[in-house]
């Protein structure tokens, strides 16, 4: 879920079940993970890379 205080411009499902959510500005605010503990094998943790 987004920080409520940053409007969302547009979405983009970039993989299936992958929303990501970008300000007017094209920058990244948020990403929701659909049926995430369907995808998730260890729910206590996740890891992820931010790459640029």
């Amino acid at each position: 879920m987004c920080d409520v205080s940053t409007a969302v411009g547009e979405s983009d499902e970039d993989k299936p079940g992958i929303i990501l959510d970008y300000d007017a500005a094209g920058d990244l605010v948020g990403i929701e993970i659909l049926d995430a503990s369907r995808r998730v094998t260890e729910s206590r943790s996740m890891q992820f890379q931010v790459a640029g």
